[in-house]
């Protein structure tokens, strides 16, 4: 159909308008192609002329007829665009009253601001059962055709509910639950429903706000299923909730509030029960007050809050929680109101400590005051190989409390959104659900950021699957009728969502920005530039450099990239969150306590394959390193909905919000419009109006356009034949129309041009009947007006040619003047030009001359000054050459001077150095002692030499006393003389001094000297002693526990109430490690705090290949056989553990270490339960067997030993501080060589001293036995009676009564000795027993594991299986190789903490030999010959292997890069890895550093090249 057939005259048109959008007019003049203006008269009667653009030749729309406006369904007008659906839902809203439009499958929805009576039950009953088309639109319909394609399809259902904040979603979504509920269940609301709704009024309190367009609106999305049984019964339901705006918990725009829980918690603030809260007006408060109005009009926050208590106590939230909830709430406040200040410097800042809000804070949450109010101001950097105490400035301590605000209130909502799930939560199975999803609509604003960006992505992702749905049901629908169609091209927007969630898109631009250290918005926008420049929807804008343009389905917006990275990294500090898990209240600890901590579990848990001893506290990795950014979550969920939408059959409601003002039934065209393009309602229509959008049933057509047919074409009897001849002969273009079986599809516009065909016909038949009279009136005016003319054109015919012949004489007149004027005007301009060129030649050529005169001369000048810069650059040249020279050589002789120092150092710590030294120790103990004699002797020398000094000295200054008065006498000079005066007092004076601190010194030596060796003394005879009773009391107990082994079988009947004891007694310890594990992170922040204040601020920079697991090696070290000096260096120890760097397979060894220590957890407590078990034997012994005196002596005994234990441990303490007090005295000086090795021998004598000690005690217990065997041999033993002593007898020889008794506890001795082996053995054998029965657990579940995952390997493809072993050997040798370098890493641990105890050690022995005073010659050749007969034990070495350093490349190369699995799985497992470690070891035992770190490096090397080629 051509544009001069459709814009004729009477064609109503829209045309664009800025304040009404679209305006109605009519084409008053035919239109031709090619015309560059319309000509149009608008509603109120005026004319305008319409101009075409000639390049789009762009012409308006038109109107449909008025047979179609205020359709229910705007895909059934004939002309579908925007002026015309926005003209459809104006009349239908203000005309009608009707709220609700269809748009083929979606339901528009125009909130009316007023309560309607169009959701009662009786109208929930009408639209149930109803088709979809059969009524007029509603919420129920849609809601009706989700029931029931969900019990007709059994398919899942959703109901995808958008728009505008303040548009009606969570009202239509209520709506549509309501109607679930009556349909789905009895006529009144089911329980769960009642759950639901009663959830809303929390939601809305932690989840709603005001803002500039809605009093209630919501700041985050959800998506509710509601879950139906097979007989279609509503039992359950679930809520998702999507991408809350914690950002509104510290910043409100003006005239906005923040969430309302704070104003309502503020309004009760006078409650009773909320006293300890320390809460006033919301006015008092900054987190409530940026909006500047805290109220609204109409709202009763205190009333509200009482709705939001009744709904937590509705859906099972006890009082206690309730109240936990409030402090966390009330806590969030008042650290926003802690002050922080700034310091002079400027990059530091303080918090007053008596800042109440701040105490209110810390005392409602439980957690350390002292501790936060540190890390508030202060921040910790963790690097590979240094920590580091960093203070913050005050707008970095101020955007940290923020962020801990945010994510305290995230956590919170979180858990009260999971507390409603498991309220909504039964156990019933689910046969099916129908989803509702409430989500925020398309938004733009003046300044967009962050939240704005995840909003529109996530719309890109709906109307996408929007987009797809629409299509497919189109197609589906000409399907039906049998309609030949081709793919309809709709608008894709796949490009856009790409360029966002793509690879190097701007999210993933964007995470990798925030994991740069110094990343910034800037450096991010300009890789945006960089990467997406040529994007078709990415833009630049021109006048910025810190924003970008995204063209979106909706329109294009501008977004402020300020903020990005902050709210996407969503940065909390741990140190803050490491305080809140410590907190003393269990809902706060838990709330920041995620999936990867570890907590405590039950005993009978098989989870741990792993059973270690217990290990020292492990630095916690920092929470950012593994912490995955908001970009990324809200992917992952979006990707998550989406999945849930695709899998369900979706039906969508769009909230369409009509004014700003909230004015009942009153509409916004701008508004409308602007929302109508961004909820998708626009591109249905385009999607419809590519295809056949109108369409008619036959009888419908031909009752209308029977008028255009002629009489012989109408065939009554068969309507269809009639109407397709019709079609036929009115549109020659058969692609505008198509016949179905029962309806005729229409092109767009095809209807409208039918109508105007039949509006066309009336108007000609009118035409003819005015056309004869207005035919004969107008020939009689035309005869009179044609007689008027003819006299009028005769006269002025003649006017007109006089007038032209006085023009001509005029023109040639001055034609003539003309030609002399300017033949003299440009002889004048000619000279003058002349002139003035002659002048400028004449300059010029002048200046030219003195130009090359001046540079002639600047280059003479310049040669000169060359000339001496180079001589000067010359000698320069030479100085930095010879300077360089010397540098080197002093560089190379300070290397030769290292290597040789190195050599030195591994020659003093070889193991033949050691046996050198150990040669001739006897000979040398003697030399040292002799030593210390001469040392004493030469000291009274000197002190002899100093007195004699000392006297020297007084007479040379009496001598020089008298020369100056001589000197005063003769010369006069005073001044000079009391000069001298003064200086002799002043070194007087400094003589005196020293000699008194001298010998103050000696007299605090000696006395501590004496006290050391008195204390020591006291102590080996006080732990002797203790040694002994303890020995007895073992005995005693292991001698009644004997007993009580005959009672076992009389025991079985208390079994089961002992069992339920054991149970209750188990739940309290569970209770117990809960609380421990409270404690030990409060304990380790504490600790953290007590080293940042023992040690001034800054870092401590530790060796760079310290391990951060601590020493707890496998093997034994030299610190596990020095005993109790590891006690004297645990503040050196502690001090390493706190500032260890951390290395990059941190996270996996914590990993492995919480197994370590769960394992660890179930030994003990098994063993608990041992020892419950027999001390409940021995209980009932006890009460059957033992007499009130034996009752008695054995509590007197216990108490007696515990009482030796303390006290044996005080003196141990007492022992080690002495050890500490000598360590520190011993650092204050320094020793030689000869002190050192005199130390290493006196150590080395220790220990042999005490291994004989343990040697002997055992062979006089052996012997004890002997004696007492050899005389039960020759005569039996009568037992012993009370208050009797009986008669011993050996052979014929008389033994006296001491000897009887002491071979009787000889006897008793070696009876306990073996008594106590015996169980020893059995509790070993215990032991072993349960060890197997674990490991036979451990191997099942690895055997069923290796079976599922052969089973999955056998399912895969031989590649895929060939991809899943290399894999498989990736992970094992990466974690043998972990496991090799934590040893490696506890071997170099120990070897240090050797070193620095040999150190502390050579100090002491340097300390005790120049104070040691001189013994007597007898009691030291006494020693001599106890040490000279020391046995020694010696050692075997073994699990070791020796290799050379020229084979260090073969090794890795057989072992690592060349290794095949095949080969692998025929061989020893792991043998590669017992074999580097068996190396590893070998270089360790001799002190090799450098090897140990050759070998670890070329290993790990070899392991990521093997791990890279495979990839």
């Amino acid at each position: 159909m051509s544009v001069n057939e459709l814009y004729t005259k009477y064609t109503r048109v829209w045309i664009p308008d800025p304040e009404e959008v679209w305006k109605a007019a009519e084409i008053i003049k035919d239109y031709k192609e090619g015309d560059p203006i319309l000509h149009l008269k608008l509603e109120d009667e005026s004319t305008i002329e319409y101009a075409i653009n000639p390049k789009t030749n762009q012409l308006p729309f038109l109107r449909n007829p008025d047979i179609l406006v205020g359709e229910n369904d705007l895909t059934a007008l004939s002309y579908l665009h925007e002026p015309a659906v926005l003209h459809n839902l104006k009349v239908r809203f203000l005309e009608s009253n009707h709220i609700y439009t269809y748009c083929g499958i979606v339901l528009v929805a125009i909130n009316p601001y007023e309560q309607m009576s169009i959701y009662g039950e009786d109208v929930i009953y009408a639209y149930s059962g109803q088709n979809m088309g059969d009524m007029d639109p509603h919420i129920f319909a849609v809601a009706e055709e989700a029931y029931k394609q969900m019990a007709r399809d059994e398919k899942n259902q959703s109901i995808i509910v958008s728009g505008e904040s303040g548009a009606g979603k969570t009202v239509s979504a209520k709506y549509a639950m309501r109607y679930f509920a009556t349909v789905g269940g009895s006529a009144s609301e089911t329980n769960v429903e009642e759950k639901v709704l009663a959830s809303s009024p929390i939601m809305e309190a932690i989840g709603n706000a005001k803002t500039t367009r809605n009093d209630n609106s919501s700041r985050f999305g959800k998506y509710i299923e509601i879950g139906f049984d097979r007989h279609f019964h509503i039992i359950g339901a679930n809520m998702r909730t999507y991408l809350l705006e914690k950002s509104r918990v510290v910043f409100q725009a003006e005239e906005e509030r923040n969430y309302h829980i704070f104003y309502q918690l503020c309004a009760s603030a006078k409650l009773p029960e909320f006293k300890d809260l320390a809460l006033n007006s919301a006015e008092d408060f900054f987190y409530t007050t940026q909006g500047g109005n805290i109220y609204i009009d109409g709202v009763d926050d205190a009333e509200d809050f009482e709705k939001t208590r009744h709904a937590f106590t509705l859906l099972g939230v006890k009082e206690a929680h309730q109240i936990s909830i409030f402090k966390i709430i009330a806590s969030i406040l008042h650290l926003g109101n802690v002050e922080v200040r700034a310091e002079r410097d400027g990059d530091s800042c303080s918090i007053s400590k008596e800042d109440d809000h701040l105490n209110h804070f810390c005392e409602l949450l439980g957690v350390e005051h002292d501790q936060m109010e540190h890390w508030l101001c202060h921040r910790k950097l963790v690097t590979t190989a240094e920590t580091y105490v960093k203070t913050m400035s005050m707008q970095q301590a101020v955007n940290a409390r923020n962020a801990l605000a945010k994510h305290i209130y995230a956590q919170l909502f979180k858990w009260i959104v999971e507390h409603i799930n498991k309220a909504l939560h039964t156990t019933s199975k689910q046969h099916s659900f129908i989803g509702v999803l409430d989500i925020y609509g398309f938004e733009t604003f003046e300044f967009n950021s962050f939240e704005q960006f995840c909003i529109n992505y996530a719309n890109e992702k709906l109307q996408q699957q929007f987009n797809s749905h629409v299509f497919k049901l189109e197609q589906e629908e000409y399907m039906k009728e049998q309609i030949p169609w081709t793919l309809i091209d709709f608008c894709d927007n796949q490009p856009c969502i790409d360029l966002i969630e793509a690879k190097l898109g701007v999210l993933d631009l964007l995470d990798e920005e925030c994991k740069v250290p110094k990343g910034t918005d800037q450096n991010w926008a300009q890789k945006l530039y960089d990467r997406h420049s040529n994007s078709l929807h990415f833009q630049k804008p021109r006048m910025s450099n810190t924003s970008f343009i995204i063209i979106h389905f909706a329109d294009k917006v501008e977004y402020q990239c300020d903020g990005f990275l902050e709210k996407n990294r969503d940065t909390v500090y741990e140190e803050h969150i490491s305080i809140l898990k410590a907190s003393k209240f269990q809902l706060v600890a838990d709330l920041f306590h995620d999936g990867k901590d570890p907590v405590p579990a039950t005993s009978t848990t098989k989870t741990s394959k792993i059973n270690v001893r217990s290990a020292k506290q492990i630095p916690k990795a920092t929470n950012k390193d593994h912490r995955k950014t908001v970009g990324h979550q809200f992917r992952n969920s979006l990707s998550l909905l989406m999945e849930t939408l695709n899998a369900t059959t979706p039906h969508y409601v769009r909230c369409i919000k009509p004014n700003d003002e909230k004015l009942s039934f009153s509409f916004d065209p701008s508004r409308a419009v602007q929302q109508l393009r961004a909820c998708g309602v626009l591109e249905t229509i385009r999607i419809s109006a590519a295809g056949y959008p109108s369409r008619w049933t036959y009888p419908d057509f031909f009752n209308r356009y029977r008028v255009l047919m002629k009489k012989k074409e109408i065939v009554l009897s068969d309507k269809k034949l009639t109407c397709k001849n019709l079609l036929e002969n009115l549109v020659k273009d058969p692609d505008k129309f198509q016949f179905g079986r029962t309806k005729i599809f229409f092109r767009a516009g095809q209807v409208a041009y039918l109508e105007k065909l039949r509006a066309d016909k009336f108007r000609f038949a009118c035409i003819m009947i005015q056309k004869s009279v207005r035919g004969w009136l107008q020939k009689v005016k035309y005869r009179k007006i044609k007689k008027a003319a003819m006299t009028m054109q005769r006269y002025g015919r003649g006017y007109l040619a006089r007038r032209l012949a006085d023009q001509l004489r005029k023109t040639r007149a001055a034609i003539v003047f003309q030609k002399q004027y300017r033949m003299l005007r440009v002889r004048r301009a000619y000279l003058k030009i002349r002139n003035a060129t002659i002048t400028i030649q004449a300059y010029a050529r002048g200046m030219f001359v003195r130009q090359l005169y001046h540079e002639f001369l600047l280059h003479h000048k310049a040669m000169v000054i060359q000339k001496y810069a180079r001589g000067w650059m010359e000698r320069k040249k030479f100085k930095r050459a010879r300077n360089a020279a010397v540098v080197i050589q002093c560089s190379y002789r300070r290397l030769q001077a290292r290597r040789e120092l190195k050599q030195r150092k591994i020659e003093a710590r070889s193991a033949e150095h050691f046996k050198k030294l150990n040669v001739g120790m006897e000979n040398k103990i003697v030399q040292l002692q002799r030593k210390v004699d001469e040392q004493s002797k030469e000291y009274k020398s000197l002190n002899e030499q100093l007195s004699v000094a000392n006297t020297a000295y007084s007479v040379e200054v009496e001598k020089m006393r008298k020369e100056l008065e001589q000197y005063r006498g003769k010369k006069g000079e005073g001044n000079q003389i009391s000069s001298l005066q003064e200086e002799v007092q002043r070194l007087q004076t400094k003589l005196n001094k020293a000699q008194a601190e001298k010998k103050q010194l000696e007299d605090i030596y000696y006395t501590e000297k004496e006290d050391l060796l008195k204390r020591l003394a006291d102590l080996e005879e006080e732990n002797a002693l203790l040694k002994h009773d303890k020995e007895e009391m073992n005995q005693r107990i292991l001698s009644q526990s004997k007993d009580s082994e005959d009672q076992v079988t009389s025991k079985t009947l208390k079994e089961s109430q002992q069992k339920a004891e054991l149970d209750d007694e188990r739940a309290r310890y569970q209770n117990l490690l809960k609380e421990y594990s409270r404690l030990e992170q409060r304990y380790d922040n504490l600790q953290e705090e007590t080293s940042l204040s023992r040690f001034h601020p800054g870092h401590r920079r530790n060796p760079s290949n310290q391990s951060s697991l601590g020493s707890d090696s496998n093997y034994p070290s030299i610190t596990s056989e020095i005993g109790d000096t590891e006690d004297t260096l645990q503040q050196v120890e502690d001090m390493g553990m706190e500032k260890a760097a951390m290395d990059i397979t941190v996270f996996l060894k914590l990993q492995k270490r919480v197994r370590d220590l769960e394992q660890e957890r179930r030994r003990q407590q098994i063993d608990l339960e041992k020892m419950e078990e027999l001390a409940k034997r021995k209980g009932n012994e006890d009460k059957n067997t033992a007499d009130p005196d034996h009752d008695t002596d054995s509590a007197y005994n216990s108490l007696k030993r515990q009482e030796l234990e303390s006290e044996n441990k005080k003196l141990k303490n007492d022992l080690n501080e002495l050890r500490k007090a000598i360590v520190d005295r011993a650092t204050q000086n320094n020793s030689s060589n000869e002190l050192q090795d005199s130390y290493n021998v006196l150590l080395n004598q220790l220990k042999s001293a005490n291994e004989e000690l343990d040697v002997r005690k055992e062979e006089v217990l052996n012997l004890r036995t002997q004696i007492v065997s050899c005389s039960q041999q020759k005569e039996p033993i009568t037992p012993i009676e009370t208050k009797k002593m009986p008669d011993w007898s050996n052979s014929n020889k008389h033994m006296n009564r001491d000897d009887a008794i002491e071979a009787y506890q000889g006897i008793c001795e070696t009876n306990k000795l073996l008594e106590a082996q015996l169980q020893s053995q059995s509790r070993q054998y215990e032991d072993e027993m349960e060890a197997l029965r674990t490991q036979i657990e451990v191997f099942r579940d690895e055997i069923e594991r290796k079976q599922e995952l052969l089973s999955q390997t056998l399912q895969l493809s031989p590649e895929a299986q060939v991809e899943y072993s290399v894999q498989q050997e990736i992970t094992r040798l990466t974690n043998e190789n972990l496991d090799l370098k934590e040893m490696v890493e506890k071997l170099q641990k120990n070897e240090k903490k050797l070193k620095r105890q040999l150190k502390i050690y050579m100090k002491k022995v340097h300390e005790l030999e120049a104070a040691e005073p001189a013994v007597q010659p007898e009691r030291r050749r006494h020693e001599l010959t106890r040490q000279a007969t020391v046995q020694r034990k010696e050692k075997d070495f073994e699990g070791m292997l020796e290799y050379y350093k020229e084979d260090e490349n073969l090794l890795v190369k057989n072992l690592v890069t060349d290794m095949k699995p095949q080969v692998v799985s025929a061989t020893v497992p792991c043998l590669p890895a017992y074999i580097l470690f068996m190396c590893i070891r070998h270089a360790d035992y001799m002190n090799d550093d450098q090897k140990v770190h050759s070998l670890l490096t070329s290993t790990i090397n070899a392991i990521k090249k093997s791990i890279k080629e495979t990839q």
